[in-house]
């Protein structure tokens, strides 16, 4: 049986997506495809962070009370 700390842990994993998706500047330094004409670099750093916060959101919950 794992314990709460452990099951805490798998959850806390989560949060290194976003930081992985945005290590790597030279996937994403483009200018297409634009998004209301904003190059891609920016919209898909700007995406990332709404993602962050919803996954960020979803950890908390998740692991809250253990």
């Amino acid at each position: 049986m794992k314990s709460p700390q452990s099951k805490r842990s798998a959850w806390n994993w989560l949060l290194v997506v976003p930081a992985i998706a945005l290590a790597f500047p030279a996937v994403y330094s483009r200018p297409t495809p634009q998004l209301f004409g904003f190059p891609f670099f920016y919209w898909y750093q700007i995406a990332w962070i709404l993602v962050s916060a919803l996954l960020t959101a979803v950890v908390y919950f998740a692991t809250e009370g253990q």
